[in-house]
């Protein structure tokens, strides 16, 4: 590969991230030492905050999240689902790592990696909660940011939009069969009411609103829809970083307390990133998908939808559980771990193109 082409993944970045997203690490990092400092400063306000629940739903949490989410899905157009037949293996490859390998994968390492290998060394208490966090972080696939990884590899935007589409509307059925699965074969209570009710709330309710959102803007032309994403985006970030402030506010006693617990969390989370996009990457290599498949493919078998993860976490199992804590985790590697991912797939170009089948294509 060239030191221009390898220089070119850099330019995009500049080009595609936004500067909220870019430095997403550096403010999640921010929004921890400020939670933190905010929660032993000013416990009152955030009690106060904790109480402003109606139904088990916390309501300024709960806007929070509409605004993260809503944003995300507008990006979204389900009308590309049409043309999920042209690359038929790439879908068929990243179907199966989101939904079949995945969130199975994920209750493993966390049942190995949180109840045996770092038990002695998390609060016995939060186990279960820690385990629960994975499976909804994993359960969870990866929605408008993989348009940007998708970007920076040069992957095929017809491919990675219906991709996005297909997974959103498989994400409003099987996300709390799912969830619920898992978390009754690792021995954890399945509150159904609150998940059914965080379903509808942050994921079905969104999408809707985002799909009609965005058929008004577009009428109003291509121009205005990018307008107005344009000025959106930053809201749905810094609604993003003003939960996380909430929920540090919440743990910071407990981190304060045992400040490595989000290094043990990160580790199953790491695992599973580069086993899912290793995964996903060589077997579109095996069924003879083009690199410009392969690359978003991997992505989105490796990237998460954090901020449904965050919430249905907060609804599930409170502020401060740890399930609330191991998704936030997602949020702080999400950024730099992605950024690797697209630059193995980049670099693995030459290798990728020596092993596919030209037959194939």
């Amino acid at each position: 590969m060239s030191a221009t082409s390898q220089a070119l993944p850099s330019a995009q970045a500049s080009e595609s991230m936004s500067v909220f997203e870019r430095y997403l690490t550096v403010w999640v990092l921010l929004c921890i030492v400020a939670g933190i400092a905010l929660g032993q400063i000013a416990p009152g306000v955030f009690q106060t905050i904790g109480r402003m629940e109606v139904a088990q739903v916390n309501l300024p949490v709960g806007l929070l999240i509409w605004i993260m989410v809503i944003p995300m899905l507008l990006k979204v157009d389900f009308g590309a689902l049409g043309q999920v037949r042209q690359h038929w293996r790439g879908i068929g490859v990243t179907l199966f790592i989101n939904w079949a390998v995945k969130p199975f994968s994920m209750a493993l390492l966390a049942w190995l990696f949180i109840r045996q290998i770092f038990a002695d060394w998390l609060p016995a208490d939060q186990l279960d909660s820690y385990v629960a966090g994975l499976i909804l972080l994993a359960a969870a696939p990866c929605t408008a940011m993989v348009f940007v990884w998708s970007r920076l590899t040069g992957g095929d935007p017809v491919f990675t939009l219906s991709q996005v589409a297909l997974n959103d509307t498989i994400m409003v059925f099987a996300f709390a069969p799912i969830v619920g699965l898992l978390l009754g074969l690792s021995a954890i209570t399945v509150p159904w009411d609150t998940l059914l009710t965080s379903v509808m709330l942050y994921i079905v309710i969104p999408v809707v609103l985002a799909q009609v959102w965005r058929r008004a803007l577009l009428r109003r032309g291509q121009a205005a829809f990018d307008v107005a994403l344009e000025r959106i985006g930053p809201l749905s970030i810094g609604a993003l970083l003003l939960t996380l402030v909430l929920l540090f506010a919440f743990q910071g006693q407990a981190i304060l307390q045992q400040p490595l617990v989000i290094a043990m969390l990160a580790v199953p989370i790491l695992i599973q990133v580069f086993f899912n996009s290793g995964l996903a990457y060589w077997l579109n290599r095996k069924v003879g998908e083009k690199h410009n498949i392969a690359c978003p493919s991997a992505l989105i078998g490796a990237s998460n939808f954090f901020e449904l993860a965050v919430a249905a976490a907060i609804s599930l199992f409170g502020f401060q559980s740890g399930a609330a804590l191991a998704t936030v985790v997602g949020v702080l590697i999400e950024v730099p771990v992605m950024l690797l991912v697209v630059r193995l797939v980049n670099r693995s170009h030459g290798w990728y193109e020596r092993g596919t089948n030209p037959a194939h294509r």
